[in-house]
Formats: C-alpha cells, structure tokens, sequence
C-alpha cells in the first residue's frame, strides 16, 4: 500500500451476522441456533464477540432469526462489547438487508462486519486491530480480511480474491495464488446509499466496490476456522489445540 496511508482508529461498532438457520449443521441445529454450538468448550459467535472486545470495540449489532430466544439469553450475559439485538424473527434479510436495516444504529463511521460461524486463532497481534491499522477511508469503500488456503480449517471451497501489489482485490476461484475471504471485514456505511433493507447479500458490494477500485484486502495472521458441519468441530477442535502448543 502507499506510504500516505492515512489510518483510523479501530471502528467503535461492529455487525455480527448470526440469523442464518444453519441447514448444514442439522441435526444439532434443530435445537440450538448455529451461533450457539460449541467449539473447544465456546459458543461459536464468542469467539467472534471475544475478538471484538479484544480490539476494543465498544458495541456489537447481532442479528437474530432462528431459535431467538436461546440467542438473546445467551448475549444477554456479555458485558463487553455490548450486544444489541436486531431481531429477523420474521423475515430474514440475509447479509446486506440486516446491515442496511441497521445502518441508523451503526451510524456514519466505518464498522466492523463478522459472521458468526468463522473465527480465529490469533498469532501475536490481534487481527482485528491490524485490519483497522490497515485501513484507508481516502482509498477504500471496504478492506477484507483474508486468508491462506494452508492457514484455513474447515473450508471446502476455493479462493475468493487475488491480492493485487497495491492492495486491491480482485474475484478469483480455485487460483494458487488466490486467498480466502475470512469473514471479517471493515465496511463504510456509504456503500449502502440508497440501498432497501430487504433480502440481499453483502456480495453485491463487494462486486460494486471491486468495479471502482475501492475494495481492498489484508493479511490475517494466525489460524482462520470455519464450522459448516457436525463433522467440522472435531477438526476445528484439533486446529485451536494444536495452534496453543505451538
């Protein structure tokens, strides 16, 4: 990136996405909402919300559809960063409607973005506030964390972005050179002008950015763990045991 990189704090808020029905975790989705299984002894979205207190992110939106109630007693616990529910009981809105439909609260600063079923094994540094290091309100629209395909546990897919000289991104499947979308994310709420909260995925503006040269990438250190499966755990168990030996 260029030496004139102006920085910014870490943003102060953050959105968690969490109302998905976890289809692919059943049968232990059928009684316990996704967020809330357990990995190494954690609910899944601690581990996320533990990140963020970790950077020192003041508040954390946390969307909510299946199984509600088991989701708001458990946040209902955390006393950092404070939770505040948006509640898709409802109607779902998938990943860009329940930002949108929250952008008020969110307010006109950059905020973090976090699925609830990826997480990460930090090496040195935490992540989060090394994505806020690098971000750059003058150049970017959105900064993505990344990760190496070594470096992954649990992602059967293939890469999502190339990672140009300059930090920007571009789409990619299945390259070498490629890199995994880690699911967190530093996002400007004015990607989102005039934008309806109504069902949509947060992937359109990662196509929109990309086309004006503002959508950006870095480097995650560390161990990134993704839980789709039952089959998952066991090996996301293995990774954070082997990643605190070594």
């Amino acid at each position: 990136m260029s030496g004139d990189k102006r920085m910014s704090p870490v943003p102060s808020r953050a959105m968690v996405l969490a109302a998905g029905l976890g289809m692919r975790m059943r049968p232990l989705t059928e009684r316990t909402p996704k967020p809330l299984i357990e990995v190494a002894g954690k609910a899944l979205i601690d581990w996320g919300l533990d990140s963020l207190e970790r950077a020192g992110v003041a508040e954390a939106v946390v969307n909510i559809h299946h199984l509600p109630d088991q989701m708001r007693a458990h946040l209902a616990k955390r006393k950092a960063p404070r939770v505040v529910i948006s509640d898709e009981t409802d109607r779902l809105l998938e990943s860009g409607g329940g930002i949108v439909r929250m952008l008020p609260l969110l307010g006109p600063e950059p905020f973090f973005v976090l699925n609830a079923d990826s997480f990460w094994v930090e090496d040195g540094a935490p992540n989060l506030s090394g994505l806020a290091l690098a971000w750059d309100d003058a150049r970017m629209d959105i900064l993505l964390m990344l990760a190496e395909m070594d470096k992954a546990t649990g992602h059967s897919g293939g890469t999502d972005f190339l990672l140009g000289a300059d930090g920007r991104l571009a789409r990619a499947r299945r390259d070498p050179a490629g890199l995994i979308y880690a699911s967190a994310a530093i996002v400007h709420p004015r990607i989102f002008a005039g934008a309806a909260a109504e069902p949509h995925s947060l992937n359109r503006y990662f196509d929109s950015t990309a086309a004006e040269g503002r959508l950006f990438g870095w480097r995650m250190r560390g161990r990134w763990i993704t839980v789709g499966t039952p089959e998952a755990i066991t090996e996301a168990e293995a990774a954070i045991a082997a990643a605190s030996v070594s």
